[in-house]
């Protein structure tokens, strides 16, 4: 019996400090996007309510995103969930700044061969997928590609 509740006692701490690891695995994966500098922070994206760059940053984000963060942003083997609500909270100018600059600790590279407006498309994009607390929930926003062509792709997204 004695043996029975310390097992169960050692099971209940090693699973804190699994959650532990887990918040400080994802407190350090999203760490980049605290760092950003406070001007680059402050920018705000020119193509906001452009629904063309909406768009365009979903074609750009299939091209380019998807195959390290998941074709629903949901986060891969290489890329982090986009659905987090620090990616979320997160303002136009830093996801901008990050873009351009990469995290390159952990291994995303700088976009900034990328033109400009191509950066901010991405931005638009991003802006509107909703946040989601579980990276198992669906997302609100589907990222469903609609083929109409072997190079026509648009972006579905849910209302």
């Amino acid at each position: 019996m004695l043996l029975t509740v310390l097992l169960a006692a050692f099971s209940c701490r090693v699973r804190a400090q699994g959650l532990d690891a887990n918040a400080a695995r994802e407190a350090k994966t999203y760490h980049a996007l605290e760092v950003v500098p406070h001007k680059a922070r402050a920018r705000s994206n020119p193509l906001e309510s452009d629904p063309e760059a909406l768009r365009a940053g979903g074609k750009l984000f299939e091209e380019h995103c998807a195959d390290c963060h998941g074709k629903k942003a949901e986060g891969g083997k290489k890329g982090a969930s986009l659905l987090k609500p620090q990616v979320a909270q997160a303002s136009p100018g830093t996801l901008f700044w990050i873009l351009s600059n990469g995290v390159l600790w952990h291994g995303m590279p700088d976009w900034s061969k990328l033109p400009e407006p191509q950066r901010w498309q991405l931005v638009a994009f991003l802006k509107s997928l909703k946040a989601s607390a579980n990276a198992n929930t669906p997302p609100q926003a589907s990222l469903a590609f609609l083929s109409s062509g072997a190079t026509t792709r648009k972006v579905a997204m849910e209302k």
